[in-house]
């Protein structure tokens, strides 16, 4: 696991500093949040005080802080975690919430343990799970991708570079439905169309935030689409769709910080499966790894 970026990443050109900046933490400032007597994130220890000072539903717990044992169902531990977080948003611990639940589990296809808003899901550093869709075209010269550039009034990356498609995984939807809600959303795919969508595996990174940690996990999905598809964007997230050829994206991620900052992460997931980075360039084991914390 890489724990932090090298000191000449900041400014440098380079497909690896974008790795590396995925997976910047340092955990010794963390104490473990558990429910159930099973760890489902990290808190940072000021925060933890701050939750033990709060009281119910926070108690001690080994160091770290847990929910009260009392709360023995999903539903109980989602109430009360959700009354907790209005307090600590009116205070201005946590900024306003998102009114989407995100799943809380050991890991994936587990029981949920409970359901937490979206907002809050770092500051409990609770892995967050997405998905990410690659649209791609082949042309005479080659394979292209589209780039959506993300909407100036954006909270996250405003104006930056992304997938396609792209979006977390609420609560109480499978991958399957949140791929074509998602895909319909951010470019106007019909559900036949977006169900051509082939999974082609996911990537994990370990990111420390002003807010906590992110412990993200990605599913991801290669797209091949007619080459007189053109995106069409619904939701207001992205302001336009640009159809590139891998050259020119490649040189973009690699000299740039123009992209979203885990997007950076899927396109070279893409560049390796698609040939275009080969194990030739002197970065690709450590891409390799890197891509699976």
């Amino acid at each position: 696991m890489m724990s932090g970026m090298h000191a000449n990443d900041r400014h440098a050109t380079g497909f690896l500093r974008h790795v590396r900046a995925c997976n910047q933490h340092d955990l010794s400032g963390f104490r473990p949040f558990s429910i159930a007597g099973i760890t489902v994130g990290q808190v940072r220890l000021g925060f933890m005080e701050q939750l033990l000072a709060l009281g119910a539903p926070f108690v001690p717990d080994a160091g770290g802080v847990a929910l009260h044992p009392g709360l023995t169902g999903p539903e109980a531990r989602t109430r009360a975690v959700a009354a907790a977080l209005d307090r600590l948003v009116a205070d201005g611990t946590i900024p306003r919430l998102r009114r989407e639940m995100y799943a809380v589990s050991e890991s994936w296809g587990r029981p949920v343990l409970m359901e937490m808003d979206r907002a809050a899901v770092p500051f409990f550093g609770i892995t967050a799970y997405g998905l990410h869709v690659n649209g791609f075209v082949r042309a005479p010269d080659g394979l292209h991708l589209w780039v959506g550039k993300r909407a100036m009034d954006r909270g996250v990356a405003p104006g930056q570079y992304d997938n396609l498609v792209a979006g977390g995984q609420p609560a109480g939807l499978s991958l399957a439905d949140n791929l074509v809600k998602e895909a319909w959303e951010e470019a106007g795919l019909s559900r036949e169309m977006a169900m051509t969508a082939a999974p082609v595996g996911v990537i994990t990174y370990l990111m420390e935030q002003d807010k906590g940690l992110k412990p993200d996990v990605l599913f991801l999905y290669d797209l091949e689409l007619p080459a007189d598809f053109v995106p069409r964007n619904t939701d207001g997230e992205v302001e336009r769709f640009e159809l590139w050829p891998l050259a020119r994206v490649a040189a973009s991620v690699r000299d740039s910080d123009d992209w979203k900052f885990n997007v950076n992460l899927t396109v070279i997931d893409f560049l390796i499966r698609h040939g275009w980075l080969t194990p030739d360039h002197p970065e690709y084991l450590d891409l390799c790894r890197g891509l699976r914390r």
